[in-house]
């Protein structure tokens, strides 16, 4: 069925409309529906997690393509209507949540004890105004996940799958390139959803690395030291080094930047992660 028809017909059926607090908006676009599917490449053993499925329309498809789905929905009304949808179906289990508060490492190890799992994937329309602390989530509590798939606000993916160091790249980019290998699927434009939100959507894929792209002796030492960079983007990395007293004084960041084979006078958001890490490292000794 035509997702637009088979929006409009749950709508109706239901009596309800988006509740603009929680961010949603309804994925009526055949196209993106189907290269978010194809750019997962779910097979029947992968356990897939989808963050706030709303009406069901992507649950649908995923749950044709594995027996082990696991929907998340904040939105009472929206758990009433998916489990209503899929109450014949054994392999989706809904749970009626803030992802944010959700115990994702003792849920999929649950998931792991019951049935053989080949791969852990994310595949959801974020709500945009929490998407990227979902997504730190996901990367920072080390939750055994191989691939995360998401549709994000454009502006938002931008900075996400940017190159570290060129003009749309911000802290969080660093933490993308840390833990996975980011990647564009589709731009998605407004027309592709109801209601129409004020901005464009684009759909990334995050390949999750198995080891960090660098060695960090000191995890939370790094990404502060980055947060803590771009915090002052108009100064010079050594301001920042001392301002946030990371070291004593400009003598001393002077003579590590020199050691590090460092330009002297970078500002962070130039910086590489290599050249972050080698300086946290530095100074985690």
């Amino acid at each position: 069925m035509d997702i637009y028809f088979e929006t409009k017909q749950i709508l109706d059926k239901y009596k309800i409309r988006a509740n603009k607090d929680l961010g949603q908006n309804f994925l009526i676009d055949n196209n993106v529906v189907q290269n978010i599917i194809e750019s997962a490449n779910i097979n029947k053993n992968d356990l897939i997690i989808e963050i706030g499925p709303g009406l069901g329309v992507l649950t649908s498809r995923l749950i044709n393509k594995s027996n082990n789905v696991i929907a998340i929905e904040l939105d009472k009304k929206m758990v009433n209507i998916i489990t209503d949808r899929f109450r014949d179906k054994n392999n989706l289990e809904i749970i009626n949540e803030d992802i944010l508060k959700v115990d994702l490492k003792e849920l999929i190890k649950k998931q792991k004890e019951r049935t053989k799992i080949d791969k852990v994937k994310v595949v959801a329309n974020l709500p945009y105004y929490i998407s990227t602390p979902i997504i730190m989530k996901l990367l920072e509590q080390k939750l055994g996940i191989d691939e995360i798939i998401v549709m994000v606000q454009k502006e938002v993916a931008e900075r996400l799958i940017s190159k570290t160091g060129n003009r749309l790249s911000g802290a969080i980019t660093y933490a993308i390139e840390y833990y996975s290998e980011a990647e564009k699927i589709i731009e998605v434009p407004k027309e592709s959803f109801i209601p129409s939100p004020k901005v464009e959507s684009e759909v990334i894929k995050l390949k999750i690395r198995e080891t960090p792209k660098v060695y960090a002796k000191d995890e939370k030492l790094l990404f502060n030291l980055i947060q803590k960079s771009f915090s002052q983007r108009r100064k010079t990395l050594v301001n920042a080094l001392i301002n946030y007293n990371f070291v004593k004084n400009k003598i001393e960041a002077e003579e590590m930047l020199n050691s590090l084979k460092i330009d002297q006078n970078i500002r962070g958001e130039k910086l590489t992660l290599e050249e972050f890490s080698k300086i946290a490292n530095f100074l985690s000794r």
